[in-house]
């Protein structure tokens, strides 16, 4: 053979040699790296999954502490609110209460008030018939008076007439028996 064919068919073993040196080291350092990689995919997904799960169990945390607060904020307004509410409806009641009590007060004030005047109308009413009563008395009083004065005036100027007329015919008597005796004497 030839120095030529040896060194090509060397060269042809050497390369494949090398080729399979190299695709075996190439496999190796694939698989090496691979499973390099793979180790380190998994470190960074398990590192990645505790960062991951920290981060939520953090945010869960503080979304459920927000809640909370949140919660305790309007609960405290809600409470007071309710608290003002309550005062009001109390307030409310109390007010009812007094003005019950005042319209209670001002039906029984109205209720005397009534009582008095319709005692005050019939104290009016008896008076009234009193006093009609009284002036009707006092009129029949005067009127008998009156009538017990005009007999008595009657009588008076009777008697004043008879004794005019006594005197008269006594005068006359006397002017008569002047005359007759002055005629006679």
């Amino acid at each position: 053979r030839s120095s030529t064919e040896i060194s090509q068919g060397e060269k042809s073993v050497k390369n494949l040699i090398s080729s399979v040196l190299i695709h075996h080291f190439l496999t190796v350092d694939i698989n090496k790296a691979f499973v390099a990689k793979r180790k380190c995919l998994e470190s960074f997904t398990s590192s990645s999954l505790k960062t991951s799960q920290q981060k939520v169990e953090e945010m869960w945390r503080s979304q459920q502490k927000e809640r909370a607060q949140m919660s305790e904020d309007y609960c405290t307004q809600f409470s007071s609110v309710f608290q003002q509410w309550e005062s009001d409806i109390q307030k409310a009641k109390d007010q009812d209460k007094k003005l019950m009590a005042l319209f209670q007060h001002q039906q029984m004030m109205f209720k005397q008030m009534r009582a008095s005047q319709g005692q005050r109308l019939k104290t009016l009413k008896q008076l009234l018939d009193h006093y009609i009563k009284s002036m009707q008395e006092l009129h029949n009083t005067h009127e008998e008076q009156s009538t017990t004065a005009v007999s008595e005036l009657r009588q008076e100027m009777g008697l004043l007439h008879k004794k005019i007329l006594m005197n008269t015919q006594h005068e006359e008597m006397q002017s008569v028996r002047k005359t007759l005796q002055s005629m006679l004497m």
